[in-house]
């Protein structure tokens, strides 16, 4: 999923200057990514039972690796789009499935290792890095779709029997609490809403930082800069997780959030290279935090489909931010940038606002009165071995 959703982030210069893609097309083009993910995550929403499909999961990692194939055997902008938009619903299919395998499978084991398979996502984006870091000197930028397409198909057969989430019975006192009553849905809504601006936030700096460190930097520093983020994504999301374990999840949602804000802006503040290279690095330790900590703020709150409604939320943000600034693009990506860190200082402030009276223990004790303690998943329960302190 990480070579699928995020290897146009580094072909996108390529395309610029060999394709003719006009910075307003291209805008377009990831748009229709975006607005394909929120159409997978509203059918895992609806539909929860296709989550659960082995088949689903195997049709969706062939379509995203045919869509790799796809995208060099034209120059229409038309078709790149419907490309882009399969892509999409088959990266929000495969991530929906993936975190709910994850959280029924792993439920008794420590809460960081669900974090490392997150972790999965910034490898893919390393490896895609590093794939049109390489090809860029000796190839073009169909070289470079084509080679995305071997790994992504690489990546699928290593992935092809991945388990699904299976159907758990729940009982009257729990399904109550994870219909999501008075109580906790004035915290999923704070979540929820921080969530999805930082949807907008971050999708506007992944789309467009390589090609903003490009335009001030060496050849080499633009790619260099995507993979320090994969590599920094890797174990990012199993830090965040084992912090969670001491500390309240809002709190380090907070942190992690205004730490993404500095790291975006930081190209368009400062130049030169160092400058690049720590905004990647920032950018990339956080990202994929921010999903693991807000996916597992809302399960702790026990609320239904968290993850899908999570999901669908954070990608109609994605939506959002290309088109707001793609009006701006011409002015070249400094304004991009510091808009983008203004959303993800709103995200963090709606954290703030979560973590006023968030129920830290809630969801403990009523998976207590529901479930043995050994059902306990670490999404659900990590509060329970060690209680998070604000």
């Amino acid at each position: 999923m990480g070579v699928g959703r995020f290897v146009y982030t580094p072909i996108l210069p390529l395309m610029h200057t060999q394709a003719g893609l006009s910075a307003g097309n291209g805008a377009h083009v990831a748009t229709a990514n975006y607005v394909g993910y929120f159409l997978g995550a509203l059918v895992g929403f609806l539909a929860p039972a296709l989550v659960r499909s082995p088949a689903i999961l195997r049709v969706s990692l062939v379509v995203l690796t045919a869509t790799l194939a796809g995208m060099p055997a034209t120059h229409s902008i038309a078709v790149w789009i419907v490309l882009r938009l399969l892509a999409g619903v088959a990266s929000a299919l495969i991530f929906v499935i993936a975190a709910g395998s994850l959280l029924c499978h792993l439920r008794e084991h420590p809460a960081h290792l669900p974090g490392w398979a997150f972790g999965g996502v910034g490898g893919g984006i390393a490896l895609s890095g590093v794939l049109v870091l390489v090809l860029r000197p000796v190839a073009d930028w169909r070289a470079a779709w084509w080679a995305s397409a071997a790994l992504a198909a690489l990546l699928t057969a290593v992935a092809w029997n991945l388990r699904p989430e299976v159907a758990r019975a729940v009982s009257a006192e729990s399904g109550s609490a994870a219909a999501g009553g008075v109580r906790t849905h004035r915290w999923f809504t704070a979540l929820f809403v921080s969530y999805t601006l930082e949807g907008i936030g971050y999708i506007v700096a992944g789309t467009f930082l390589v090609a903003a460190i490009g335009q001030g930097s060496a050849g080499w520093v633009g790619g260099g800069a995507w993979v320090l983020v994969g590599l920094a994504a890797v174990p990012s999301a199993a830090l965040w997780a084992r912090l969670g374990r001491r500390w309240s999840r809002p709190g380090l949602l907070l942190c992690a959030l205004v730490v993404q804000a500095v790291g975006i802006a930081l190209p368009a503040l400062v130049g030169g290279t160092a400058a690049a290279l720590v905004s990647a690095v920032l950018f990339g330790a956080t990202f994929i935090g921010v999903s693991t900590l807000a996916l597992a703020a809302g399960a702790q709150l026990r609320f239904r489909r968290s993850v899908a409604l999570l999901t669908a939320g954070y990608s109609v943000g994605q939506i959002i931010g290309p088109l707001v600034v793609t009006p701006l693009l011409d002015h070249g990506y400094r304004q991009v940038l510091m808009l983008a860190s203004g959303v993800v200082l709103a995200a963090a402030t709606a954290a703030g606002v979560l973590r006023v009276g968030f129920p830290h223990g809630a969801g403990v004790q009523v998976a207590q009165r529901a479930a043995p303690a050994h059902r306990l998943g670490p999404a659900d329960g990590a509060a329970h071995a060690d209680r998070p302190r604000p």
